[in-house]
């Protein structure tokens, strides 16, 4: 029996009943009647339960069209007018100045080299990357991880990421290995080389069809894909049993739009919403649009307070990320000890989903501000913290990287990307730099 993940009712059930909590319904008489049939909470780390569970079938579809159904606060919205009425001061659109080249392409060296480094100690614990930095001599984290040196009980305890590993390790990198962190900027690039800058959700959804592999999709991404073949269009399919619609999904998408509107954060924001409405809802689009925005500025500013203060313009000041990222940004600015502000991370939002939005953006917000400009110091704690170490690490190096106008040569990886997506495998950065360029000036 084929146990897809992500997608089965049953497994979706644990998910809303935590995500409708977060968003303020009264879910208890639904949760209780779920765990009386025998039905479990969320996987904490995995997407799939055991097979047993789909007894369970016919009741979790039952009570998930329940859970949609019950009023939630409308603080957080997710239209777009709804979320510049909601920000103060978001920015005036304007057309960026002309950006250096360099800088373009170390957005791009520095999202690759980010991901890579996050990608073996995917889904371990903060306790768990640590020791095995500690146990190879990499800590505080400088390089690559490793399996060389690292002592067999330390491995049995943490082990790596079993699809990651074996091309994402010091001794077998070799290029730039294809991850759904690096899938996405891709398409971004892809959508709005086929349709411009007027392109739409309705765009993406297509394209998505037409280029993306299922197989390639997980959590949000998967739920709309499904939802997409099952003939529900968009902004529907992020609100049909999608349970995963404020976590990172669209936050990784959207780089590239920061990137074609250099200083233009309002800009970069608005083509975010468009990309990250087909899956995701209030927090989740805010993260999105948080990260275009940093990414737009991060090819002109020159710190980091800079970029993330254009990042949080966007998001509304009501909302649970703006406080997360506000909050960790003052941590980050106080604390001298970047472990110290990682410790409040999680006594803070150590209840979420290690792939949920608002932790992963204020942990990315908190090692660009304590980094200081400095791209190792940055990527390191993004992965440090232990939650989407891929995710957070491909973001902060985006911004670090763009900043820096380039990465260390340590973190320089074969100038060749793999990829599943049409027209894409072997792609180099620096190609994708010029066609980022390219759309700049479109």
């Amino acid at each position: 029996m084929i146990r897809l993940t992500w997608v089965q009712p049953e497994d979706l059930i644990g998910h809303e009943l935590r995500q409708a909590a977060e968003d303020g319904r009264d879910v208890r008489e639904i949760a209780d009647r779920w765990h009386a049939a025998g039905g479990h909470d969320a996987p904490p780390r995995a997407g799939a339960s055991e097979s047993g569970a789909a007894r369970l079938r016919g009741l979790a579809e039952e009570l998930l069209d329940e859970l949609a159904a019950l009023p939630s606060p409308p603080a957080e919205p997710s239209d777009l007018a709804g979320i510049v009425a909601a920000c103060p001061g978001w920015p005036e659109p304007r057309r960026g100045p002309a950006v250096d080249p360099a800088r373009v392409l170390g957005a791009w060296q520095g999202r690759a080299a980010g991901c890579v480094l996050g990608k073996p100690v995917e889904k371990l614990p903060r306790e768990g990357i640590r020791q095995i930095a500690e146990a190879t001599g990499n800590w505080p984290i400088r390089g690559w991880f490793t399996a060389k040196g690292l002592p067999d009980d330390v491995a049995r305890r943490w082990p790596w990421n079993r699809r990651s590993a074996v091309n994402s390790l010091a001794e077998n990198i070799d290029g730039i290995p294809e991850d759904d962190d690096l899938n996405y900027p891709l398409l971004a690039l892809t959508v709005l080389e086929r349709h411009g800058r007027s392109f739409t959700t309705e765009d993406v959804a297509k394209l998505w069809l037409d280029e993306l592999p299922a197989g390639r999709t997980f959590t949000a991404e998967r739920v709309a894909y499904r939802n997409l073949l099952d003939g529900v269009e968009p902004p529907a399919t992020a609100t049909y049993r999608n349970p995963f619609r404020e976590w990172i999904g669209a936050l990784i998408r959207t780089d590239v739009y920061g990137w074609v509107n250099p200083g233009d954060p309002a800009t970069a924001a608005e083509y975010a919403w468009r990309d990250a409405r087909l899956t995701h809802t209030a927090n989740g689009i805010y993260g999105a649009m948080f990260a275009a925005a940093m990414c737009a500025a991060a090819l002109v500013a020159t710190s980091a307070e800079e970029v993330v203060r254009a990042g949080l313009s966007v998001v509304p000041e009501g909302s649970r990320l703006h406080e997360a990222v506000r909050l960790a940004a003052a941590d980050a600015a106080r604390e001298t000890d970047f472990e110290r502000v990682v410790d409040l991370l999680h006594e803070r939002h150590g209840a979420l989903h290690w792939v949920h939005t608002i932790n992963n953006a204020a942990l990315v917000a908190a090692t660009l501000i304590h980094g200081r400009g400095d791209f190792t110091a940055t990527i390191a704690g993004a992965v440090a913290g232990g939650w989407d170490t891929d995710s957070a690490g491909a973001t902060a190096g985006s911004v670090a990287g763009a900043l820096n106008g380039g990465v260390p040569e340590r973190w320089r990886l074969r100038d060749r990307l793999a990829s599943s997506l049409t027209g894409f495998d072997g792609v180099g950065l620096a190609e994708l730099a010029g066609r980022t360029q390219e759309m700049m000036r479109a």
